[in-house]
């Protein structure tokens, strides 16, 4: 009788013992679960992965290299949306596949809409910008009234200063377990980009001239209007137009000459016909400054950033206003 009720006794302690190890390995898998962060494109995705660091997953839509403007999702892509904790995107017109989405996503779900995070400024047509279809006046009165913003806020750092305090905010209420991480992420990025606009205040406040020129599109506006800077350029930031116009062509090589501007800017990722065009026309260099649209798919396995690609603009700034 003894010997039974030893056994009882020695097999209840056992199990005692083996629900106490699961339950360790329950907390301890819950707390080894890592938040899951989706970002459509690549500065969503960038300011996300500082913010992250090692305490949350960061996942980006858009493929590396991709068209960002032209991107939309897969039923895959849509899956995954709704499958995350933390879903950022920019906002504006080529987002516009969003607000079908965000209708279907569970309220746990937090979103961080990055336009929401500043001031902004709508999309404009500067002197010299020719479509390849001109509008008479009838047609221009028939044009849709809804103002359309420039979406390209992250192109000014102290806009990246906005945005990453707002998605290290989202963050630290999502995940309460690392918020002490995330806040010192962000303390440490904010630092980063301090020193980043101090550099371009420093080129801009010594430079010689406050004129830009782009043979392309031109997703700056919030960069030139943070440091004061003027700009003539072939298109607006999400113009649908990528080839060169005649009209525009000849007015920028004359804006060229006529100021002697010694660099004519492209942004990454895009057709250089029209700059080449217009430094082979005026003696001027050909210059790529990063609009941080995306990546090539070599930066983005080597880890390429905002930070990285917006120094080198540091350095070719130097180049266009000396």
């Amino acid at each position: 009788m003894w010997t039974f009720a030893l056994i009882v006794v020695l097999v209840a302690g056992l199990f005692a013992g083996c629900m106490g190890v699961e339950t360790a390995n329950n907390q301890k898998q819950k707390k080894e679960e890592k938040l899951h962060i989706m970002a459509t494109d690549f500065a969503p995705y960038d300011f996300a992965r500082k913010v992250a660091g090692d305490s949350a997953e960061v996942t980006m839509l858009l493929a590396p290299g991709q068209e960002a403007h032209s991107f939309e999702p897969t039923p895959k892509d849509i899956i995954a949306i709704e499958n995350c904790d933390v879903f950022v995107y920019t906002g504006g017109e080529s987002e516009a596949w969003v607000s079908d989405i965000l209708e279907t996503l569970d309220a746990k779900i937090k979103v961080v809409r990055l336009m929401d995070c500043v001031e902004l400024y709508e999309e404009e047509a500067v002197e010299g910008m020719e479509s390849h279809e001109e509008k008479d006046a009838d047609d221009a009165l028939m044009d849709d009234p809804e103002v359309e913003y420039d979406e390209h806020i992250w192109t000014a750092p102290a806009n990246a200063i906005k945005i990453t305090k707002h998605i290290g905010e989202a963050l630290e209420q999502t995940d309460s377990v690392h918020a002490a991480a995330y806040k010192a992420n962000v303390s440490d990025y904010v630092s980063e980009l301090e020193e980043l606009d101090g550099a371009f205040w420093n080129v801009v406040n010594h430079g010689k001239r406050k004129t830009l020129i782009f043979g392309d599109r031109f997703p700056l506006r919030y960069f030139v209007e943070e440091y004061g800077l003027s700009y003539y350029a072939a298109f607006p930031g999400c113009a649908s137009d990528t080839e060169p116009n005649a009209k525009t062509v000849a007015f920028l090589i004359d804006k060229v000459k006529s100021e002697n501007i010694p660099v004519v800017f492209h942004v990454e990722l895009s057709n250089q016909d029209m700059v080449n065009t217009i430094c082979s026309e005026t003696g001027a260099k050909n210059r790529q400054f990063n609009a941080v649209h995306n990546v090539t798919k070599k930066q983005f396995k080597n880890g390429t950033g905002y930070l990285e690609m917006m120094w080198d603009n540091v350095e070719v700034l130097k180049e266009a206003l000396e």
